[in-house]
């Protein structure tokens, strides 16, 4: 089974990007499950509903999100009904969505999908650990092949909560920080790890906002309302290999792919 799980999706020019290469991708390399992170989809910052309409018209099975979950008001309300998108599962129990749920391919495979939310230089929420723990023995009971997405800043928690899941998750795959990073790899237990699956969206600001911004406020220390960057993008993903009998991650390959 081949799992593509695309890095975090920034703005319009990150879901142009999407355009160009999802669906070709899933074609190509035999894509079973796609899953995509898409708090940044909306301008920026935040999901809507016809974001995520669009972004699943593109060829995505599943949507991810993060700390900016909450910043477009009417995710509120959607992601209350739409199953297919995921809030962290760390959030305080009450908090609108689901951080996980299992999926169906094509063929009929079942992949759970969860979502939890580092600590360090983050919100304050629930412990991400035991939370994951929780849930992938949750989700386990139903599917051996879960694939974990750790939305965190501290590349430390991320590296963490790989070795905490290995043998446990088929993959764990950090997002947030936007810096596709170079040590995809299987871990001893057979779980697919990557630090930070990388951005989707443009290259030419920082992280993907206009630079001019980000550059002001580091200089200034006065806030700045943040834009996202014009110009190329990058597609940033990972495509897992995974066994759909054991959950055993076989192989995680980066996959970067700049515009031009």
């Amino acid at each position: 089974m081949r799992v593509l799980f695309v890095g975090d999706i920034v703005g319009e020019p990150g879901r142009k990007a999407v355009f160009r290469h999802v669906d070709r991708i899933r074609g190509e390399r035999g894509i079973d499950l796609a899953i995509g992170n898409a708090e940044n989809s909306a301008g920026g910052f935040g999901v809507t509903a016809e974001v995520a309409r669009e972004l699943f018209d593109l060829g995505f099975d599943v949507l991810t999100t993060g700390n900016h979950v909450w910043d477009k008001r009417e995710a509120l309300d959607f992601i209350r009904t739409e199953k297919r998108l995921l809030r962290p599962a760390n959030y305080p129990e009450g908090s609108p969505g689901t951080g996980s749920g299992i999926f169906s391919t094509a063929s009929g495979e079942r992949v759970g999908v969860l979502q939890v939310m580092g600590r360090v230089f983050m919100p304050s929420l629930d412990c991400p650990f035991r939370t994951a723990l929780r849930e992938v023995e949750r989700l386990k009971r139903e599917t051996p092949n879960v694939i974990v997405d750790m939305h965190a800043e501290a590349t430390s928690e991320k590296v963490a909560m790989g070795w905490h899941l290995d043998g446990r998750a088929s993959a764990v795959l950090g997002t947030h920080t936007h810096v596709q990073t170079a040590d995809a790899r299987v871990l001893p237990g057979g779980t697919g790890y990557m630090t930070d699956v990388g951005m989707t969206g443009p290259m030419d600001g920082v992280i993907g906002m206009k630079r001019d911004l980000v550059l002001a406020r580091f200089l200034s220390g006065m806030p700045k309302r943040f834009v996202v960057a014009s110009g190329p993008a990058v597609f940033s993903a990972a495509v897992l290999d995974i066994d759909g009998a054991t959950g055993t991650c076989r192989s995680v390959e980066a996959v970067y792919l700049p515009d031009g």
